[in-house]
């Protein structure tokens, strides 16, 4: 069985020659290849064991391809959960749902899964007010972004308040003040020079991130929620074609501000709208850096009786930190949804008969 599709630009440019589609079932990265200069990509389903590698996600090798059993095919039910998932630099990620895929003969037929190009600048990200600072100002900066670079902090903190008290109107300065002091575990003065990026310019992200992170670790949801509701509502993915300012929020960053945002939605008893940013925080944290995510998953899938997905989220929690302090009780909680699904898979047989 092989699953075959295409990849397109949603302007009619050329596919970037590295581009990937993944197949991601209950979040986990299953199958991947590359496309062809035309943009088409065949994936081959063949056995169970080989058509599951590990999850980093690595292609089955050829020698394995050609052990494959013919007789033990993926079965369809088990692709539902699945989705495809088309990346390449420079663009957003493309997905497609295999809920109800089209069979033709030996193939299952994905469709075309389209990619919008991303507006993005290397660096640091730029502000929506253009700078127009002094020589002397701009210079003190550059130098203590250097100074910072070097770990040498002292000096980069020293150069960065001479940048800000020249020129207080630039966010980016007293954004990375902000980060230098934070690094010296000066958390108030940190908090305060973030809050004066933000005050100076409202559509710089960066600091509403930093101010987000601080806050979720003294447990202050409201804020929390305030913060990540505004770094959301100038969704960088939804607004690439907006003039006024551009954002360099990588996946790691953006899949943060989701996160927390799930978490204090979570925490102020707002259960559908964590689940909803939880599930988008799922789709960009592609690096895996918020094992916590899949624990708060588990349990909103399991407040729903969904255990099957709380089942998969637990799993995967335990594959990212099988050491974790938890894990035990992790593993208990797991075996107790293992145990809630069976009798939930009996009764719904017992009803059928």
């Amino acid at each position: 069985m092989f699953l075959r599709g295409r990849v397109a630009t949603h302007d009619g440019t050329a596919v970037p020659h590295d581009a990937l589609v993944e197949r991601v079932c209950n979040n986990k990265v299953r199958q991947e290849v590359y496309v062809s200069p035309g943009g088409d990509f065949n994936m081959q389903l063949g056995s169970r064991a080989n058509s599951f590698p590990d999850a980093s996600g690595e292609p089955t090798s050829p020698d394995r391809m050609a052990n494959k059993d013919p007789s033990m095919g993926i079965p369809r039910r088990e692709l539902m959960s699945c989705e495809l998932r088309a990346s390449a630099p420079g663009f957003r990620p493309g997905l497609v749902t295999l809920l109800n895929p089209d069979v033709v003969g030996s193939s299952i037929d994905a469709g075309v899964i389209v990619v919008h190009r991303a507006v993005r600048v290397e660096g640091m990200t730029v502000s929506a007010i253009p700078e127009k600072a002094p020589k002397n100002a701009t210079r003190a900066y550059e130098k203590g972004v250097q100074a910072e670079k070097k770990g040498k902090l002292a000096d980069a903190q020293k150069q960065l308040e001479t940048a800000v008290e020249i020129y207080p109107s630039s966010a980016k300065a007293w954004f990375q003040l902000g980060r230098v002091l934070q690094k010296q575990d000066d958390k108030d003065a940190a908090r305060k020079a973030y809050t004066q990026a933000t005050t100076v310019d409202t559509k710089y992200l960066p600091p509403y991130l930093s101010l987000a992170s601080m806050a979720y670790e003294r447990g202050e949801w409201n804020e929390v929620l305030a913060l990540t509701d505004h770094i959301l509502d100038l969704d960088p993915l939804s607004h690439a074609a907006d003039t006024t300012y551009i954002l360099d929020l990588d996946p790691l960053n953006y899949s943060a501000a989701y996160f927390y945002n799930a978490m204090a939605n979570y925490k102020l008893n707002k259960m559908e709208e964590a689940e909803k940013s939880g599930l988008k925080a799922e789709h960009v944290d592609l690096r895996r850096n918020f094992p916590q995510l899949h624990l708060l998953m588990a349990e909103l899938f399991a407040r729903k009786s969904h255990y099957a997905m709380a089942i998969a989220e637990l799993e995967t929690y335990l594959e990212l930190v099988p050491n974790a302090k938890d894990a035990d009780q992790v593993r208990e909680q797991l075996a107790k949804l293992e145990k809630l699904n069976g009798s939930r898979s009996t009764s719904k047989k017992l009803d059928q008969k």
